[in-house]
C-alpha cells in the first residue's frame, strides 16, 4: 500500500528490551503495535510517547501470550490498522529459577507458553499476510541460553533452545519467499529490572555494585559489560532492513564472548 509507513508488532514491549526495541523502530519511522503487561495509564503514556517523540502511529494490544486466540486476534487487528505488518518481533518472556525437582509445574507451563509457544502462534498468524504482500521480517529474541545452559533455569533454557530450533525450521520453509526469520541471542542486557537486581544484591551481600556486576551477574560473560538495549535494537533494525534480506535461520549472538568459551 503506497505511502503507508512500515509497521512492527513487538510482543512484551511495555518495558525492558521490548520497549527499547519499540523506541528504536519508531525512531526509524515504523508504526508500532505494543503488547505487554501494564495498567491503562502506563499504556497510554507509552503510546503517547511514541506518537509525540517520533511522529508515528502507535497502538496497544493486551493479548495474553499464554492464549493462542488472543495472539491471533492481536495479529489480525495489527494488520487491519494500516493494511500490513512488516516486522514481527517475538520478545515476550518470563523467568523462574529453581532446581528441577522443586520447579512448579505452573511456572514450567507458563514459561514454555510465553517464551516459546507464543512465538509459534504469532508467527503462524502473521505469515499468511506476509506471504500475500511478498514481504516480511520475523525476529525472535532468544537468549544466550538458547545456545548454552545454566543450572536452575531448566524451563527458560528449554524454551529458548526451542525458539532457535523453531527459527531454523521456519527459515527453511520460507527459503523460497522474500520473508526472513532470525533469532537474536543476547547475554545480560541492561534494563531497569536488572539495575534493580544490582542494587538488591549489593545491599544483601554488602558489596559494591561494581563487584555485583563483575562477579555475580556477569560472571559467565567474559566482556564484563552489559549488552545495551540500543545495540540490540541496531542489530534488529539491520535484520529488518534491506541489508538483512539474505540473513535467515541465523542465531546471532550479542553476548560479550559468553559462547566463545
Amino acid at each position: 500500500m503506497a505511502g503507508v509507513a512500515s509497521h512492527a508488532v513487538i510482543t512484551g514491549s511495555t518495558s525492558g528490551i521490548g520497549w527499547g526495541l519499540a523506541k528504536a523502530f519508531a525512531s526509524r519511522g515504523y508504526d508500532i503495535t505494543l503488547n505487554g503487561l501494564a495498567d491503562s495509564d502506563a499504556v497510554q503514556r507509552l503510546v503517547d510517547e511514541l506518537k509525540t517523540e517520533f511522529k508515528v502511529q502507535a497502538w496497544y494490544s493486551p493479548a495474553n501470550m499464554m492464549k493462542p486466540d488472543e495472539i491471533q486476534k492481536m495479529i489480525v487487528e495489527a494488520e487491519s490498522r494500516n493494511s500490513k505488518l512488516d516486522v514481527l518481533i517475538n520478545n515476550a518472556g518470563i523467568q523462574h529459577v529453581a532446581p528441577v525437582e522443586e520447579f512448579p509445574e505452573s511456572k514450567w507451563d507458563a514459561i514454555i507458553a510465553i517464551n516459546m509457544s507464543s512465538t509459534f502462534h504469532a508467527t503462524k498468524a502473521a505469515l499468511p499476510g506476509m506471504k500475500k504482500r511478498g514481504h516480511g521480517r520475523i525476529i525472535n529474541i532468544a537468549s544466550v541460553h538458547g545456545l548454552v545452559a545454566s543450572p536452575f533455569k531448566s524451563a527458560y533454557v528449554a524454551a529458548k533452545h526451542g525458539v532457535i530450533g523453531f527459527t531454523k525450521s521456519i527459515a527453511l520453509e520460507l527459503a523460497d519467499t522474500p520473508i526472513t526469520i532470525n533469532a537474536i541471542c543476547p547475554g545480560y542486557v541492561r534494563t531497569p529490572l536488572v539495575e534493580g537486581q544490582i542494587e538488591q544484591q549489593a545491599a544483601a551481600h554488602g558489596i559494591s555494585k561494581e563487584k555485583v556486576i563483575r562477579d555475580v551477574i556477569l560472571a559467565a560473560q567474559p566482556k564484563k559489560e552489559f549488552i545495551e538495549v540500543e545495540h540490540l535494537a541496531e542489530l534488529a533494525l539491520f535484520l529488518a532492513g534491506p541489508a538483512g534480506r539474505a540473513v535467515t535461520g541465523s542465531s546471532m549472538t550479542m553476548d560479550g564472548g559468553w559462547t566463545a568459551r
